[in-house]
């Protein structure tokens, strides 16, 4: 592990979070925030329960008054101990209660509410029987931008795990390719991303020849060949922030045609760069990036979108694609990475993580665009 151990968050961080999201409620126009285990969580308290199971946790923020955690008996102690817990009411609840009730009594039972995406039916519903009277939105759907725009800290760390998974491509790229298997190699990357840093590895996608034709494909057993293109997408987590980045090599010697190819998404992917500004709509990037590869005949085989946000998690809000009318703020991260798809034959795709400044654009994502020979 590389660099120093970052300061952690602290109760008046969690704390201003908290109020920040309830305050942008409220201007949503919601009686307030429910918020189950899982990454809005964590952003917003820093606490992960112990273990996620049929008993109710949920946080609840309401405009104007003091946050909430209701938690199961069993798992106050872990909550107590939470970063947040300082600035945060505690309700538990044993089995012999109903934890819907308990719940209910903090909220208006005529409110719309936002939920967290990933609460469970199960509790979704138990609160809908308990408080009829009571409507919900997905927070994806009513507060899409509350994780988006990050503070310097938070910066700080998601430039440590790009700069981490840079480090992962450098020392990539001096391994063997042919002749072994991609999940070898996606085993590699996996190890190097530990080794630099991360906790956590959420992919390690390793495409090669006709099989990065599939912007999805992972990995799997298929044995690298010299002449094959190779499509290289990784990321995961390093001190609880994500990182996401793209590189396409190849195995020897480039036709003139893979070439061609690397060198259109290599200048869609500076285009979709340059389209990074604040105030510029998400699309206009999607846009930038997509003209370039349609205006060199390639269209139909750029078959995403151009980029998604990242943060506490390695996909989030904002998106990058055609439709999407949210302004760039200086803060936001996201992905920018396009990709030209042939099928049966190979894939090229090039990703960076930007930042929005105050006058464009920062890539936290530094290695080299160029075609980059392996053996």
């Amino acid at each position: 592990m590389t660099g120093s151990t970052p300061a952690p968050f602290t109760a008046d961080d969690y704390g201003a979070r908290m109020e920040r999201a309830a305050r942008s409620a409220a201007d949503a126009g919601l009686a307030g925030l429910l918020v189950a285990p899982g990454p809005d969580m964590v952003w917003l308290t820093g606490y992960t329960p112990t273990a996620v199971t049929e008993r109710l946790t949920v946080l609840v923020l309401i405009p104007g008054r003091d946050p909430v955690l209701v938690v199961p008996t069993l798992e106050a102690p872990d909550a107590e101990r939470s970063p947040a817990a300082s600035v945060i009411t505690l309700r538990d609840w044993t089995d012999a209660k109903d934890p819907y009730a308990v719940t209910a009594a903090l909220l208006d039972d005529h409110g719309r509410l936002g939920i967290s995406d990933n609460t469970w039916a199960m509790h979704l519903l138990g609160l809908q029987r308990t408080l009829p009277g009571t409507s919900y939105a997905a927070l994806t759907d009513a507060l899409p931008m509350l994780r988006a725009v990050k503070d310097a800290a938070e910066l700080e760390l998601l430039a440590a795990a790009g700069a981490a998974a840079d480090q992962t491509f450098e020392e990539i790229r001096k391994v063997p390719f042919a002749g072994r298997r991609e999940s070898d190699v996606g085993h590699d990357l996996a190890g190097l991303l530990r080794r630099f840093g991360h906790s956590r590895v959420d992919f390690t996608i390793v495409g090669s020849g006709p099989n990065g034709a599939n912007p999805h494909h992972e990995v799997g057993d298929r044995v690298i060949q010299p002449g094959d293109m190779v499509v290289l997408d990784f990321g995961g987590l390093k001190d609880g922030y994500g990182s996401d980045t793209t590189r396409t090599v190849h195995v020897g010697e480039p036709t003139e045609e893979e070439r061609r190819v690397h060198d259109v998404v290599r200048a869609a992917q500076e285009a979709g760069f340059r389209a990074v500004r604040p105030g510029a709509a998400c699309q206009e990037v999607d846009r930038a990036a997509r003209a370039v590869i349609a205006d060199a005949g390639y269209g139909e085989y750029f078959i995403h979108r151009t980029g998604h946000g990242i943060g506490v998690t390695t996909h989030e809000p904002p998106y990058m694609i055609e439709g999407e009318e949210q302004p760039l703020v200086p803060g936001m991260c996201f992905s920018v990475e396009p990709g030209v798809y042939l099928p049966g034959r190979f894939g090229v795709r090039i990703e960076d993580i930007v930042t929005v400044t105050a006058d464009g654009g920062r890539r936290l994502n530094n290695t080299t665009r160029e075609m980059v020979i392996v053996d």
